[in-house]
């Protein structure tokens, strides 16, 4: 075996785009991508991305691509990294890369879009650009490229720091479970019940953001509570945000912390929380105690118990509901002792996902003094 044939073998063809943007029905006539191309995007189409027309199959001697669903599928077993589909000529959008074959941290997406919101609306794995995962890494393998993530492969070492830091969670890690190692997730501030799900569905009302038009006070609701019709289950690509009982929960063990939920829901009671053993205070309403009272049995009614009882003065109060601050708490679960109302609610983490996460840092912490 020759050189070239070798260092082909350790090469592997990868599709850097995850999404389906830009599979316009404008292009289900054209005949190659580069026709697609020419044809020109429409509103709401990635410019950046596969647009699934498939020159790339048509070139692959080995059979290693595949078209499905609009999107190109690379079988790494078939490929033998010749590079004829990423050759100038074959994709106009550049899409495909060669990368290393023991390569276990993937970027799939070449967008090019500045604008973060505009990126957020065209494709849910879309990068925005934000550069934590370029902070994040120990080596300097990652980098904002023309408005994307790009992972240099010589440098890269697999340590997972970019997948965990990523706020749309679109990094693909081979070795490690995104599901666990993860620093924040999402948790909504509300623990209302059906009630609210119950008025709007007898209403006719189907969407939350059709329910944000219903006059919440004459129907007797909390103005800050969840609306329980689930537009937030409909964005979550991992299946961790369900409703229960009328209100939205989220599963911190299935939640990566992508914030797709917070940016859906349309009364802003979803946020972002450190993944770790300490308390949250599922209520956000501004209301005082006696229209409280009037429209939720669950809420936060601002007592202060828990405030002053704190020994740690980890709890404060903002707007007329408790508020925990995650960097202070302690979890030695005074707040839920004192609580008359039992709102508090804790944050469990199992006992592996400690230990994995102990093992990262180690391996961070190596890294960083090898330097």
């Amino acid at each position: 075996m020759d050189s070239i044939e070798k260092e082909q073998k350790e090469l592997v063809a990868f599709v850097a785009c995850n999404g389906h943007a830009s599979v316009s029905a404008g292009f289900a006539a054209c005949k190659s991508c580069a026709e697609a191309v020419e044809t020109g995007f429409r509103r709401g189409d990635c410019r950046s991305g596969c647009v699934g027309i498939g020159s790339c199959v048509s070139v692959c001697k080995q059979g290693a691509l595949k078209l499905q669903n609009g999107h190109i599928v690379v079988d790494r077993d078939l490929c033998n990294g010749c590079g004829d589909c990423a050759a100038k000529g074959v994709c106009p959008q550049h899409v495909i890369k060669m990368i290393p074959r023991n390569a276990t941290n993937f970027i799939p997406c070449s967008s090019t879009e500045e604008d973060e919101e505009t990126v957020r609306n065209t494709c849910g794995y879309g990068c925005i650009a934000c550069g934590e995962c370029e902070r994040a890494c120990p080596v300097g393998a990652v980098s904002i490229v023309n408005n994307h993530a790009v992972i240099d492969y010589d440098k890269c070492v697999g340590c997972s720091a970019c997948m965990i830091k990523c706020k749309k969670k679109i990094i693909i890690d081979s070795l490690h479970d995104l599901t666990k190692l993860k620093d924040k997730v999402a948790f909504v501030r509300c623990s209302g019940g059906s009630k609210a799900q119950g008025v709007f569905k007898s209403l006719g009302v189907a969407d939350c953001h059709e329910a944000m038009k219903v006059d919440h006070k004459e129907h007797s609701l909390c103005t800050s509570g969840c609306c329980g019709l689930g537009s937030c289950t409909k964005v979550c690509r991992f299946g961790a945000i369900s409703i229960v009982n009328g209100t939205a929960y989220v599963d911190p063990e299935k939640c990566v912390g992508c914030r797709d939920c917070i940016r859906e829901c349309p009364k802003k009671i979803i946020s972002i929380v450190p993944f770790k053993g300490v308390k949250q205070v599922p209520c956000a309403s501004k209301a005082d105690y006696y229209d409280k009272a009037q429209v939720c049995d669950s809420g936060c009614t601002a007592c202060g118990d828990c405030v002053e009882n704190c020994p740690n003065g980890a709890i404060y109060m903002k707007e007329m509901h408790a508020v925990i601050d995650a960097d202070v708490c302690v979890n030695c679960k005074v707040c839920q002792y004192v609580c008359g109302r039992n709102v508090i609610r804790e944050m469990n983490i199992p006992a592996e996902v400690e230990l994995q996460r102990a093992a990262l840092e180690r391996i961070q912490m190596r890294m960083e003094e090898e330097e």
